[in-house]
């Protein structure tokens, strides 16, 4: 089954006991898109903070995963239970969701999806709009258990940089990957991990959606096209590679990690090679 739905399947089961729907926006304008809708959520949504509440609140780096005690305390105090279907949408079309489906997927949660499209494809549908999050009285039984290795760190990176059946693939814009432009993050240097390949994760969108399926699978056949092999997905801080994440399980691809501080930790830390 596609780890994504699309907003009329959600619509038709909207009122469903155990539809849970979770509002993942980030507060971050991409460039060149147009201004995001603070202000409307699909009825019945409930917010899911990633980048400042269900995170490692002890890490310098931005929106790190947090330990599993305190993900599942987070998550039970949003109700939410481990039989409910849980569907993470964001503002940006399909953009900020695909990490929070990544964090329940290394809790070992299966029945989790990305809304295709987000907000905007369902108010392009013409589905009705709230303007408050949901909040549900009990605490939900939701007790996940962490996947190994599912988000990896700086270390387990670099072992694989020489290997051949894994393969560290860059969601960032060629131009940055290339070094050609700074950084946005103060401190972090220009470039790339070594080995790595680029696929910048706009590829693989068309207008707020993943794109077709035999079109993903073209454009990772040719990054990748062995697809029993591992592939790691990095980008500037684990937002953006997690949607090549989305993408890349949506063809057939198995082994997939996210490395979690991304740019923003091997940017910044000169004891870390790079090209």
């Amino acid at each position: 089954m596609l780890p994504i739905k699309e907003v009329d399947w959600l619509y038709q089961h909207l009122t469903e006991p155990n539809i849970v729907i979770l509002d993942c926006s980030i507060d971050f304008q991409i460039p060149a898109e147009k201004e995001k809708d603070k202000e409307h959520t699909i009825p019945g949504a409930i917010r899911f903070d990633y980048d400042k509440d269900i995170c490692d609140q002890t890490s310098a780096l931005p929106h790190m995963f947090p330990k599993q005690s305190y993900f599942n305390e987070r998550v039970q105090a949003l109700g939410i239970n481990n039989d409910d279907t849980i569907i993470v949408y964001d503002n940006s079309g399909t953009y900020a969701s695909p990490r929070a489906w990544w964090m329940f997927k290394t809790m070992g949660c299966d029945n989790v999806y990305v809304l295709n499209g987000g907000l905007s494809a369902w108010k392009c549908s013409g589905y009705p709009l709230d303007t408050v999050y949901q909040s549900k009285e009990n605490l939900g039984n939701f007790s996940g258990v962490m996947i190994p290795n599912s988000f990896v760190n700086a270390d387990y990176v670099e072992e694989k940089i020489t290997l051949s059946n894994s393969t560290t693939v860059d969601a960032r814009a060629l131009d940055r990957f290339l070094g050609k432009l700074p950084e946005p993050r103060e401190g972090v240097r220009r470039g790339h991990i070594p080995a790595a390949v680029c696929l910048p994760f706009a590829d693989v969108i068309d207008d707020g959606k993943l794109k077709q399926m035999d079109q993903l699978e073209s454009i990772f056949n040719q990054v990748i096209p062995d697809k029993t092999s591992e592939v790691i997905f990095s980008c500037g801080s684990g937002v953006t590679a997690c949607i090549l994440a989305l993408a890349a399980s949506c063809v057939g691809y198995e082994d997939i990690k996210v490395y979690d501080g991304s740019w923003a930790e091997w940017g910044k830390d000169t004891s870390r090679p790079i090209e």
